[in-house]
């Protein structure tokens, strides 16, 4: 894909979303069920659209709303239900939206006091609070938000009582009932009106917040950064977590200055990614050009995207981390500095680097491979047979201090924090850590590659079969596997994955646009890595057109 000319710019005033137009849009809009664009469809990262295109509208959240009530019912699930949000202007109106059908149907709702943004982790967090010790009256939660979407999406995410991502059971029973009931014109969606369900008594306020922030401490050494006075740059990018670092530094005692901190629904604040999209994606150097710019007047400095299940580590000596190289660090830090249980185990998606292998089999932990999306590690995290997940896409969550589960969904505020306490108890930043990394196991070279594909060649991954392959040799090296099966679950992956001693590729189609993505690596030069990406490309092409 080729750069746009002006990535990593501020956005002007033509690259602004019109959010009157938006939300209008979301309340107008009809929706066509025949029409397989505008029907629901949950991927890994639950419901996402846009109201312009009719594929995120109110018709969508009455039905994925009233598609919920009902799985709820079916699975037993009667405690309360917890929503939270995130700043996208859709996020808004669909929260409204959810909030009237829910209370509508007689669920008692939690939301955050003073009706205040609350960001994935904080959802997962305090699921896991509320039903610790409980045997009946199991909660749950939503979170409104398309993660780190441009402006104009909206996203709805469902976390069942376990508080991670729900996994596919649960989310393709809720997108058929939804589904059904779009092509009923919503006949069977029981609703109140904004102001029945703001005045019920079904509707309770909790400070979420308060509780997440003063707990922190069991899951960072917040002493140890406070007592290091680092000095600690974040890019809030007017996330549901905005409000949060001032009072994270007020409570521990830290020197934390903070960038657009005030919410802003179309994000006018943000630099353009690489497509000269506005995008809240704190893993792409683009959309982090202005914390980049002031990064040697901080020991760390971080951002989150805009529901803060996402993290971005800037270094004053390396700049912007990959988030392969960051994974890597955390995990190898994390082994040496918390007393976990030696049969704990440690989780990363199989597009993650194998430095993560090397380094989990230095520590002589189990390493379980999962498929892409963080619902594969949401169950193990709760179970507390799993230590640390985390994906190559900056999204990872681990267990606290005392070896119990944290958050079962992604939680950028406490890798952004553990990226502090590892200057503050090692004297490095992460960076730093990372390069004796590669001096000990060898400098690994990563990239993703999104190709140009079609419908019709996508649904060809289906037809992989990895015995059918007669694959010998990938760039000079011998194939030592083929696989369409994660190693950990023997889950199908959607693709292909083949590995060498030296380097492997994986190839999956992307779920939202007419592309797939090969993700690949090297630990023997970057040229070995573009070697190893043309043969990927070719061998992929020929595999799905055939």
């Amino acid at each position: 894909m080729a750069l746009h000319p002006r990535a990593g710019q501020p956005a002007a005033a033509e690259d602004l979303t019109n959010i009157a137009q938006l939300v209008s849009a979301y309340f107008v809009n009809e929706v066509d069920p025949r029409n397989p664009q505008q029907q629901v469809k949950f991927g890994t990262s639950g419901h996402r659209g846009c109201a312009l295109t009719r594929s995120f509208n109110e018709a969508h959240i009455l039905a994925i709303s009233q598609a919920l009530v009902a799985y709820r019912e079916e699975q037993g699930i009667t405690g309360p239900l917890l929503l939270g949000r995130d700043t996208h202007a859709l996020s808004e109106a669909a929260y409204m939206t959810a909030l009237e059908v829910f209370i509508g149907n007689g669920i008692e709702v939690h939301i955050q006091t003073d009706d205040g943004y609350t960001p994935t982790p904080v959802i997962s967090h305090a699921i896991l609070r509320y039903n610790r010790g409980r045997t009946k009256d199991l909660c749950d939660g939503v979170v409104i938000t398309p993660s780190h979407n441009p402006p104009t999406d909206g996203g709805f995410k469902y976390n069942p009582p376990h508080g991670g991502p729900a996994d596919t059971d649960a989310t393709k029973t809720i997108e058929k009932y939804a589904n059904a009931l779009l092509s009923s014109e919503l006949m069977g969606v029981n609703a109140v009106s904004y102001a029945e369900a703001r005045a019920s008594k079904k509707l309770k306020q909790v400070d979420w917040r308060k509780t997440y922030i003063e707990s922190l401490h069991e899951v960072i050494d917040m002493q140890a950064i406070a007592d290091a006075k680092l000095r600690i740059g974040v890019d809030a990018m007017g996330g549901a977590g905005a409000g949060y670092w001032a009072l994270i530094a007020e409570h521990y005692g830290l020197n934390i200055e903070v960038h657009h901190a005030d919410v802003d629904a179309s994000f006018r604040f943000m630099s353009l990614d690489k497509d000269g999209k506005i995008r809240m994606d704190c893993s792409s150097p683009y959309a982090m050009a202005s914390l980049l710019k002031l990064k040697d007047q901080y020991d760390i400095a971080v951002g989150n995207d805009p529901d803060y299940d996402r993290h971005g580590i800037v270094t004053p000596t390396h700049g912007l981390m990959n988030p392969n190289h960051y994974l890597a660090v955390a995990i190898d830090y994390l082994c040496q500095h918390r007393s976990w249980k030696p049969e704990l185990a440690i989780g990363k998606t199989l597009v993650s680097s194998a430095m993560i292998d090397r380094v989990v089999a230095k520590h002589q932990r189990q390493l379980r491979e999962m498929p892409v999306g963080f619902k594969w590690f949401a169950q193990e995290l709760f179970a507390g047979t799993t230590a640390f997940g985390g994906e190559e896409s900056a999204g990872a969550s681990f267990l606290d201090r005392a070896g119990q589960a944290w958050s079962t969904d992604k939680d950028g505020i406490i890798l952004a924090l553990l990226a502090a306490e590892i200057c503050a108890k090692t004297g490095k930043n992460p960076s730093q850590y990372y390069d004796e990394l590669c001096a000990e196991y060898g400098t690994a070279y990563y990239k993703r590659i999104d190709v140009a594909s079609s419908t019709e060649m996508n649904a060809g991954f289906g037809n992989i079969r990895a015995y059918k392959l007669k694959l010998t040799e990938l760039a000079g090296d011998a194939v030592t596997a083929i696989t369409t099966k994660a190693p950990a679950n023997d889950a199908l992956i959607g693709g292909v994955k083949v590995t060498t001693a030296n380097g492997w590729f994986a190839a999956r189609p992307s779920g939202t646009e007419p592309v797939y993505k090969i993700y690949c690596e090297s630990f023997v030069s970057a040229e070995h890595l573009d070697e190893l990406a043309e043969q990927a490309q070719q061998l992929v092409t020929s595999w799905v057109q055939a």
